[in-house]
């Protein structure tokens, strides 16, 4: 069986493990998990799904879980513009200067939220507003990413669909596959 396997970065707070638990498990966490990262595997595939903490005393360790990397999710939450402005300050640049060659995708998280009215009032305040898909597609083709995708943890909606389409970047075209890995040397 074939194995892939996927690592999840982005800012903290961007609902990364929950993600993670609520795709392998069917169920929303109660309680915060947090995390420095975390192997799940899920069939049918063999589906290595690597959680990754984002604080500043864990960059060094965030490195380690890249080598032999077959897809990336870059993550964002739609309600946290600094978390979308981190996607092409740090997160890609990251990933593309340690591991060239794996496909990534980016991924809007907490979308539930997008329409709540007082998310909408507290960034107003900041002269902020959710992002939305259009600017998060154009992000895509500016930093040439597969493509966008979104979800939400807690209803699951589109969260299957987020797993699938990193499954898909990972084996198409399959006879890259295997240059398509990250080494750290």
């Amino acid at each position: 069986m074939q194995t892939i396997k996927c690592v999840v970065v982005g800012d903290g707070a961007v609902s990364k493990t929950c993600l993670l638990i609520s795709y392998t498990t069917n169920k929303f966490p109660s309680e915060y998990v947090p995390t420095v990262f975390d192997n799940y595997a899920v069939k049918p595939y063999t589906l290595g799904l690597f959680d990754t903490a984002e604080q500043e005393h864990y960059d060094r360790l965030l490195l380690l879980s890249y080598p032999q990397t077959d897809v990336f999710l870059v993550c964002f939450s739609v309600v946290s513009p600094p978390s979308f402005e981190n996607v092409k300050e740090k997160w890609v640049p990251e990933i593309t200067h340690h591991c060239p060659k794996p496909p990534f995708l980016l991924a809007g998280t907490q979308t539930n939220l997008r329409d709540d009215p007082s998310i909408i009032e507290k960034l107003s305040k900041n002269k902020q507003k959710p992002v939305t898909p259009e600017t998060a597609e154009k992000l895509v083709h500016d930093l040439k990413a597969v493509r966008y995708v979104e979800c939400s943890a807690l209803t699951q909606k589109g969260l299957k669909n987020v797993f699938d389409e990193a499954i898909l970047a990972a084996m198409e075209p399959p006879e890259l596959k295997k240059s398509r890995r990250c080494v750290l040397l």
